[in-house]
């Protein structure tokens, strides 16, 4: 399907200059345009390929100043990157809205559905499950009994959702995410064996969470962990029981964070940050990558690097000081030597 430079436009509430009706029926990087394309330019160091670019289309910013002619046609709107993405999901829905049920997926009893649900090859569906409207499920999806999924909520090949998981509403869980499995609760026993204690809580996801590929979220020992709306999780994340998850958070890859700990909204976390148990974290903490948090941080929109994790500023101070620790000792042997000097000639005296 093509769309013109007009229509995007209106669809982006932008301003076109060149040809309006040039149109594309792709999408692209600016560095590798080609013609029936359309990409984007929103980082300033990208800005040379504008002029080389075969894209048909280039979305820029509306204070863009081109320093020589551009010969693609451009669009400008208030923020690019942001405009981009919204194309992008548009183009997304109208490649992969798939609709219908495969004769080879299985529904168990009472459950129910909404309209336009679709439900492919081998995807299993358990007892009393309810599914809103335009839920998607690709293949060999799992979905134990009593689960809720809201409306147009999707679930990629190999998701596996623990009975009693609950989604909300826009929710996408990646390829081999596991939501619900057991929380890590073992009892020692005076025999030096572990008891395991029964996980008979679930996991709940507000609306507008996503959570990535491989990533793991334990259901509570008692009650709910809990994701809060509009959180989104990378890949390869493991969050333990009871965890709680404030609105709008985002975690990068290989972050863990242990049995019972509060997070606040709007936090970021860096890639393998990890996190002990029964912690609190204010909102709007930003942890950078490797950060690894022993006790709670309650002042909000703090940053926090290193581990231990302290303070960005302390880190980065104690860390100017470390790449002098060499310079430093060479001047401390120096000064040695001098004060030996000075004690021998002393002690002549």
């Amino acid at each position: 399907m093509k769309f013109t430079a007009a229509q995007i436009a209106a669809l982006l509430s932008g301003l076109v200059e060149g040809d309006e009706n040039v149109s594309v029926s792709n999408v692209s990087k600016i560095e590798d345009g080609k013609p029936e394309t359309i990409s984007f330019l929103a980082n300033v160091k990208y800005t040379p390929y504008i002029y080389e670019t075969e894209a048909s289309i280039v979305i820029v910013n509306k204070d863009f100043k081109p320093d020589k002619p551009v010969k693609t046609t451009l669009i400008r709107v208030d923020d690019a990157y942001s405009a981009f993405a919204k194309l992008l999901e548009v183009y997304q829905q109208y490649t992969g809205n798939k609709t219908g049920i495969s004769s080879l997926a299985f529904f168990g009893q009472d459950t129910v559905y909404g309209d336009d649900l679709y439900a492919g090859p081998f995807a299993c569906i358990g007892d009393r499950v309810k599914l809103g409207n335009n839920v998607k499920i690709y293949p060999q999806v799992y979905i134990g009994d009593d689960c809720q999924i809201g409306d147009d909520s999707i679930l990629y090949p190999g998701a596996r959702l623990y009975a009693g998981t609950v989604l909300g509403k826009s929710c996408v869980i990646h390829a081999g995410a596991v939501l619900g499995s057991d929380g890590f609760g073992f009892a020692p026993q005076s025999d030096n064996q572990y008891k395991k204690v029964p996980q008979i809580g679930q996991v709940i996801l507000e609306d507008f969470v996503e959570i990535g590929a491989n990533t793991t979220i334990d259901r509570a020992t008692l009650g709910a962990t809990v994701i809060r709306k509009g959180a989104k999780l990378d890949n390869l994340i493991q969050v333990a029981h009871n965890v709680e998850i404030g609105e709008n958070t985002v975690m990068a890859a290989q972050t863990g964070i242990s049995g019972s700990t509060k997070i606040g909204k709007s936090c970021m976390f860096g890639g393998q940050v990890g996190l002990a148990g029964h912690l609190t974290i204010a909102n709007g903490v930003k942890l950078a990558a490797q950060s690894g948090v022993g006790t709670s941080i309650r002042k909000e929109d703090a940053v926090y690097m290193g581990s231990p994790a302290i303070p960005a500023d302390e880190y980065k101070r104690i860390y100017m000081h470390t790449r002098r620790l060499d310079r430093l000792m060479d001047r401390v042997q120096q000064l040695e030597k001098q004060l030996s000097k000075i004690q021998g000639h002393n002690s002549e005296v």
